[in-house]
């Protein structure tokens, strides 16, 4: 996914899926289309505070790859579901080998 800036302001963002379904599939051209025409406008972002949880649920609820963070108006990252499988699962792995240690030591 890319990012559409007008200056310092987020004002789209063309995926996969934008081109799939708006260039391709409806047989325009791509080296003849502009951005702006296939973009998609309405972005949902998070801000840096914002859990993993909260991006995950956001992302699984709105059928979302990509997130991007803003902090302040401000542009700060862009994250993907990859990102936050991976967070995710390391968090589960480090609760399992905390409750393995636990169990092993009061035995």
């Amino acid at each position: 996914a890319l990012l559409v800036l007008d200056g310092d302001q987020v004002v789209g963002i063309f995926s996969e899926r934008d081109y799939a379904r708006k260039v391709s599939l409806l047989g325009k051209q791509s080296m003849e289309t502009p951005v702006r025409q296939v973009m998609s406008t309405r972005v949902l972002y998070v801000r840096p505070e914002q859990s993993v949880e909260d991006c995950m649920a956001l992302m699984t609820d709105k059928h979302l790859r990509h997130l991007p963070v803003i902090d302040d108006g401000r542009l700060v990252g862009l994250i993907s579901i990859g990102d936050v499988v991976k967070s995710l699962i390391s968090e589960q792995v480090f609760i399992i080998t905390q409750l393995e240690n636990y169990i092993t030591s009061s035995r």
